[in-house]
């Protein structure tokens, strides 16, 4: 069994990206696995300052809901980013998000592949959903999420689910019309 954390980084409630994770939820619930899914809409996370304060040995000095958060990081084995598509990216949200983890962040004197310091040893996933379904739509965002995620942060990478052609933002959400639901579901389901 493992515990995983789904962070959900925007979109609508009962939007494309909110039934994304309930798909995988789903799954991976039904695998045995525990899960709590967290939404930045609700809970404000501000984005790195640089100031480096969390490298002096103190906590990090936003005051926001990160700090309540860095526990559930902890005791989670696999964080899952969930986002819609925001131009051609993560949303903003979950990029303040990630840029918080330099404060979680614990100096290496021998640091692997050109990192400064080690980050919590954890595998990791991605959700995504968008109105496009073009062949390059998710390229942008799967980059960030490898470059960042998997390979500067060293989070093992367990798969994404990059679902396209869900309907605009300007109307209702068309995601039950897809495919993408079964497959996340799967993806949970399926989760080792």
């Amino acid at each position: 069994m493992k515990n995983i954390l789904i962070i959900q980084g925007g979109g609508r409630p009962k939007g494309n990206t909110e039934q994304l994770i309930g798909a995988f939820v789903k799954g991976a619930e039904e695998a045995g696995h525990k899960t709590e899914a967290l939404s930045l809409l609700q809970q404000e996370v501000k984005g790195c300052l640089g100031c480096n304060v969390c490298r002096q040995g103190r906590p990090c000095v936003q005051q926001d809901a990160f700090h309540a958060i860095v526990p559930k990081i902890q005791a989670a084995d696999c964080l899952v980013f969930a986002s819609p598509l925001y131009y051609w990216t993560v949303s903003a949200r979950l990029k303040a998000f990630i840029e918080r983890f330099y404060s979680i962040a614990q100096r290496d004197p021998n640091p692997p592949l050109g990192r400064y310091e080690k980050y919590p040893e954890k595998e990791c996933a991605l959700l995504m959903t968008a109105a496009d379904n073009l062949f390059w739509t998710f390229e942008q965002a799967a980059a960030y999420y490898r470059f960042a995620l998997v390979r500067y942060i060293g989070l093992r990478d367990k798969g994404m689910v990059l679902a396209g052609g869900c309907g605009g933002s300007s109307g209702k959400p068309e995601i039950d019309k897809t495919d993408w639901l079964q497959k996340a579901y799967e993806f949970g389901k399926t989760f080792d």
